[in-house]
């Protein structure tokens, strides 16, 4: 039986017994009907996972006594920043879903021309907050123990402003990932479902960006952020 992973940061400050955060607590027994003497990992987004075992649990709190904490590193060799156009429905939460599980560090969501979505900031907080969940969800399938940064949603010239080292894909680009030189550190910014711009593109690359093409056909804009991370693991990351 597969061992179910939580996010807990909590877990950094604990000793040898936790008793399970609310939203813990509620997945592991409400959802999952996990029982005393049943095991479980946690890992609290820094670095650190460790065994653990219920040691008593009734329907509003649990605990669990704690075992041998792991220093643990799944991160890729490959720092991978994703600059998000905003789109609506589940696309966003399958490009951010997909993007954590192949290892990027960082996650820029991004209100750009093409928009479908309106976010005042009210409704920007709670879309944040959802995303949040579903990066940590990611994690806990995916054995990270890192969570990527999510950055505050902002501007598109802002993100191009705090990034370094990007590309942007073009159908008109010379430029192919397999002619780029190896990279350690790159960002890459995926529009939304209508694309970028021209004024869009041209601003990308007055930030410094390099427009690359990427294969003769048009991708959805979660397919387009899963194939570009995959390629790049590949190529420089730890999907080799």
């Amino acid at each position: 039986m597969r061992i179910p992973r939580f996010y807990c940061p909590e877990l950094t400050q604990a000793s040898s017994l936790l008793t399970l955060p609310d939203k813990v607590h509620r997945h592991a027994i409400q959802v999952l009907r996990l029982k005393q003497g049943d095991k479980m990992r946690l890992f609290d987004g820094l670095g650190l996972e460790c065994h653990a075992e219920l040691v008593s649990v009734d329907k509003r709190a649990s605990a669990v006594q704690l075992g041998q904490r792991e220093p643990a590193e799944t991160n890729s060799p490959l720092s991978i920043t994703l600059i998000q156009g905003i789109s609506k429905g589940d696309r966003m939460d399958i490009a951010l879903q997909k993007a954590v599980e192949l290892g990027v560090n960082k996650i820029i969501p991004v209100v750009t021309e093409r928009c479908n979505v309106q976010l005042n900031h009210q409704r920007s907080d709670k879309k944040w907050a959802h995303w949040q969940g579903v990066m940590i969800s990611a994690c806990e399938q995916s054995g990270r123990n890192r969570l990527p940064e999510l950055s505050p949603v902002m501007t598109l010239q802002a993100a191009l402003n705090d990034a370094d080292n990007g590309i942007i894909l073009s159908p008109i680009a010379p430029a192919t990932l397999t002619t780029l030189s190896p990279q350690q550190d790159i960002s890459i910014a995926i529009g939304p479902e209508g694309g970028f711009s021209d004024d869009e593109m041209m601003q990308a690359e007055q930030s410094g960006f390099q427009s690359v093409r990427f294969g003769p056909r048009i991708l959805r804009t979660e397919t387009a952020a899963i194939a570009v991370i995959s390629a790049l693991q590949t190529l420089w990351g730890d999907l080799a």
